[in-house]
């Protein structure tokens, strides 16, 4: 399909149609064919946190894409805010390239950064750049739709794990991040020989293995710590980035060191802090971070600070999912930048763990989706749904999807089964 007029409507219309029709392995693909005659390009490529088998995928020039990695699309996020299109020149697959990035992270999504590599000579026009914002908000609606799906049954269990497993696996990951980024340092160090470079990765081998093995046994830590014990486990988390690096950490501890608070709260703290440091890092340009707290009456402030370029934004795509796990605690993030001392970020988490969701699984079902469990109690199928609620196979499928991740099930029987355990549907739901 080729769309040469774009000043019509119906050729937009017509994009976004086959957009939204795309199977979930065709939809760069189908973008890039709908983007082609107003911003010729050599590739796509996505970064997306939705994806739980693969963080990139690509389309196009297959030398150019199989040498871009993940890290430079990290560090380009950076500069990316959702909904703002981002046109410059950033680091991939090895060398400095024209790139049109766009950013977007609609209800249900940890984000997806979209990288257009334009063809030699061209330049998007303003038109075109918004055009292609557009298109990856659908774009991005479209894999979010369509991700249950993919979803092969033998994987079904993580991909719909509770909130609580996606915390711990968002805690490792965010270790091992720490300890690759450190051992980069060690490797690209001029003043350690290749003995001292030996022992150094060793060492740091060992604390990550220490790290992770600590981490089975998170579940038993105490309700409350001290904030000084939860500040200096976080001084030896962020110590390994600095101990080797050209870059500088200060610490500023807090007053009340001898205070208590939750451990939930610490640990969100703690790994908050620890994420924006490895943000401010990958935006490149910065020689020292300072990070502090404060303990007030009803809220644990972290502010940490960097002398960077002060290219980061409160909506840039990684503030974006640090600014959601913050969130669910009640907390709030904030970026400022300030000529002369780059960037200031300002964490607020209040010193009293959140409500917690009723004990009963089925509260967390809008009334639609409780209209569809109902079927599944009562065994239909799919079409059968379809044409008793009077809406489309597809639309079933992805209530189906959304019920199984929310009641923390494997199949469509495990919901239907756990729902007569509760005394669902009641009387009055069977009347119908």
């Amino acid at each position: 399909m080729v769309y040469a007029d774009w000043g019509v409507p119906q050729r937009m219309l017509a994009v976004a149609k086959e957009l939204m029709r795309a199977p979930l392995k065709e939809i760069l693909s189908t973008l890039s064919e709908g983007l082609s005659d107003r911003i010729p390009h050599k590739a796509l490529v996505m970064l997306t946190g939705d994806c739980p088998k693969s963080a990139t995928w690509n389309h196009g020039d297959s030398p150019l894409i199989q040498d871009i990695t993940a890290t430079e699309l990290a560090a380009l996020a950076t500069h990316v805010d959702v909904g703002r299109p981002w046109l410059g020149e950033a680091p991939l697959a090895g060398a400095p390239r024209p790139v049109l990035a766009v950013a977007s992270a609609p209800p249900g999504s940890a984000g997806a950064l979209l990288a257009l590599l334009p063809a030699d000579g061209v330049t998007p026009e303003p038109a075109a750049v918004a055009l292609a914002q557009q298109l990856w908000d659908l774009a991005t609606i479209r894999v979010i739709e369509l991700m249950p799906e993919a979803v092969p049954v033998n994987m079904a269990g993580p991909w719909i794990a509770n909130s609580e497993r996606a915390r711990v696996v968002a805690n490792l990951t965010e270790a091992h991040t720490t300890t690759l980024t450190t051992l980069l340092g060690v490797l690209r160090s001029r003043g350690l020989d290749d003995a001292a470079a030996r022992r150094t990765a060793t060492d740091l081998a060992v604390s990550a293995l220490v790290e992770l093995r600590a981490s089975g046994a998170d579940e038993q830590l105490p309700p409350e710590e001290t904030v000084e014990d939860a500040f200096g486990r976080l001084r030896d988390m962020l110590g390994l980035l600095s101990r080797y690096s050209n870059v500088t950490l200060e610490f500023s501890p807090p007053d009340a060191r001898r205070r208590l608070i939750p451990a939930d709260i610490a640990r969100a703290a703690l790994t908050t802090a620890r994420g924006m440091v490895l943000t401010m890092l990958e935006q490149g340009g910065v020689s020292r971070i300072r990070v502090g707290w404060h303990v007030e009456d009803t809220e644990l402030r972290t502010t940490i600070r960097d002398d960077g370029p002060r290219t980061l934004a409160a909506e840039a795509l990684a503030v974006h999912r640090l600014t959601d796990r913050v969130a669910v605690l009640n907390g709030a993030l904030h970026v400022d930048a300030v000529p002369k001392w780059g960037t200031i970020v300002t964490v607020r988490l209040p010193l009293t763990a959140p409500e917690r969701p009723s004990s009963d699984p089925l509260t967390t079902l809008n009334p639609r989706e409780l209209d569809v469990l109902e079927q599944l109690v009562h065994g239909h199928r799919n079409r059968a749904i379809a044409s008793r609620l009077q809406i489309s196979e597809h639309t079933v499928k992805f209530h189906v999807a959304k019920i199984l991740k929310k009641l923390g099930v494997n199949s469509r029987g495990e919901a239907a089964a756990l729902a007569r355990s509760s005394g669902f549907p009641t009387a009055l739901s069977l009347v119908n």
